[in-house]
């Protein structure tokens, strides 16, 4: 895929290996940028590629905030270092600290990650994804969030179309972005996975009675 980065051609690793999601981002030192991908014939390739271009406008930074190494402990604890998709006991390297709430719906930075934040925030904020040799769980939810962000199309994790909440398309009447915008998250499996494992158990064992 190729990147339209005329003034910045020399730099070997944009927004400092954060890619475009780094750059549209922002820190908390610098405002994000607001980007637009478009498709067009490379004279360079000889065929139709993707270019990213800043529109030049600036947008509101959405970066995360530290998490302290103490609540780190802690959030490992919580969940027994399980990730949440495989349900496997996994060492700390290979497990991701996941916001359930994807930053790119934000709107805004992060409040700061208190060292004494309660088991029930534990809970509704994170969840565990596994990155190992075999595969990053965090780089696939990121890689669906996107998508559902620009088609309005709400993630299908291994490809099985069901909701727990809600359905396919995003709820017209939430917001795509600010706080409110995470109540259109709710039911998505990317969102909490083992609550949607857990239903969609149950929903096929309702549906497998029902045929008895």
């Amino acid at each position: 895929m190729q990147r339209d980065y005329p003034e910045i051609a020399q730099i070997r690793q944009i927004a400092g290996g954060g890619g475009i999601q780094g750059l549209e981002r922002g820190n908390k030192t610098r405002p994000g940028i607001k980007i637009e991908t478009k498709q067009q014939f490379c004279k360079k390739c000889n065929k139709v590629s993707s270019f990213d271009r800043w529109t030049g406008e600036f947008q509101t930074s959405n970066a995360p905030s530290t998490i302290p190494e103490e609540l780190v402990t802690k959030i490992l604890n919580y969940y027994n270092y399980t990730d949440s998709i495989e349900g496997r006991k996994r060492p700390k390297h290979e497990l991701v600290i996941d916001h359930r709430f994807p930053m790119e719906r934000w709107g805004d930075m992060e409040d700061i990650n208190k060292v004494n934040m309660s088991n029930e925030d534990i809970e509704r904020k994170f969840q565990l994804l596994k990155k190992d040799c075999s595969g990053n769980h965090n780089l696939l939810k990121s890689r669906s969030c996107e998508d559902c962000i620009k088609t309005n199309r709400r993630g299908k994790p291994l490809d099985i179309p069901f909701w727990y909440e809600g359905e396919d398309k995003w709820d017209p009447n939430i917001p795509t972005k600010g706080p409110e915008a995470e109540q259109g998250c709710i039911g998505c499996g990317w969102y909490d996975y083992k609550k949607w494992k857990d239903s969609l158990i149950t929903f096929l064992k309702e549906e497998w009675y029902k045929d008895k």
